[in-house]
């Protein structure tokens, strides 16, 4: 439960109005009193609330969404499907980016512990695990959901996608076209969509007689160039890759620079199928195979939970929304075989 102003005079035995005039350093109160609710203050790791003095009926009007990135397709569909609601509401959408770092997302979430929004919206960076103690903090002050990317330990709603399942696909969809050295290009990080893609992967290898298929991860690098050598390794291997499923879109990228560089041909050589929404992937040499996650509804259910919850209208800790991605077959996986959903 977050620290107020009242706590404090209260346990100093000090006026509220003394407390809160040297907070904002007034010259009203000696610089002794001052130290003492200063230093009694950061014991109890008070965080302020700029808005707590105007806001009659305590709201903000204004929603944070907390993503990784905005370049990802993905998520800037997401956002779309965010404001959509949002705006129908009369609400304001802050977006801050992590840039995939926990301490920026943790940084970004104390703040948001100040009562600049009503409500947040979260994909978690890649270095946020299973269990973070500052997620479950907000979630006792604050209406939090995850969409796509979320903590497996904080108690609240989330809206997700059948990551396991479409991943199984996938694979499928490879193998029924003729592939039998296939990689999995695995993010690094253990982010729940990671495990449950590769998991996925695993298990459509192993149903199809393939030993030992963890020997088919292979695992990427946050940074490009890094991701390109791993990349070129694993597809001028000896045992031939002819299949390669990208875990995310920026991954799939980088394994099309290969097969250009390397002149290998896609997909008659290697066939390529990715998770990614982007919207040039029809447009690619060749066009790209792609499971599309449903981003657009993903961002409307998710903002709908969290008004809901506002509105007082719903308990939102066991909520959890699965949508289904779809796969989207062009021509990087085009050859024999008959492939069903």
């Amino acid at each position: 439960m977050s620290v107020t102003i009242r706590k404090i005079a209260e346990d100093l035995n000090l006026a509220v109005s003394t407390v809160s005039k040297a907070l904002r350093d007034s010259h009203e109160i000696s610089d002794e009193t001052k130290r003492r609710i200063l230093d009694y203050a950061r014991k109890l790791e008070y965080i302020p609330n700029p808005y707590a003095g105007s806001l009659k009926n305590k709201t903000t009007k204004n929603i944070a969404v907390v993503v990784p990135e905005v370049a990802d397709t993905f998520f800037s569909n997401a956002i779309n499907g965010i404001e959509l609601v949002a705006r129908a509401k009369g609400y304001h959408v802050m977006i801050y980016l992590t840039h995939e770092s926990r301490e920026r997302e943790e940084s970004i979430l104390q703040d948001l512990r100040g009562g600049r929004v009503d409500g947040v919206l979260i994909s978690v960076s890649q270095g946020v695990g299973g269990n973070s103690l500052i997620h479950s903090q907000l979630v006792t002050e604050l209406p939090l959901i995850f969409f796509d990317r979320a903590c497996d330990g904080v108690e609240t709603a989330r809206v997700l996608t059948d990551d396991f399942e479409s991943s199984y696909k996938a694979t499928q969809h490879l193998v029924s076209r003729g592939c039998r050295e296939i990689v999995f290009l695995a993010a690094a990080g253990e982010l729940s969509i990671t495990r449950q893609r590769r998991e996925g992967f695993l298990k459509a290898l192993g149903d199809s007689g393939v030993e030992k298929p963890e020997k088919h991860i292979v695992m990427c690098s946050e940074d490009d160039d890094k991701s390109f050598t791993v990349i070129k390794n694993a597809l001028m291997d000896k045992q031939a890759v002819d299949g390669v499923v990208c875990s995310v879109e920026k991954l799939a990228i980088q394994a099309y620079r290969v097969c250009q560089t390397y002149t290998l041909a896609i997909p008659d050589r290697i066939k390529i199928i990715a998770f990614s929404n982007l919207q040039i992937a029809g447009l690619l040499a060749p066009s790209m195979t792609t499971v599309v996650q449903p981003a657009f509804a993903m961002g409307e259910a998710a903002a709908t939970l969290l008004f809901k919850a506002l509105a007082k209208k719903l308990d939102i800790t066991k909520e959890r929304i699965v949508l289904p991605s779809e796969i989207c077959e062009r021509d990087s996986t085009r050859g024999t075989g008959i492939f069903r959903m």
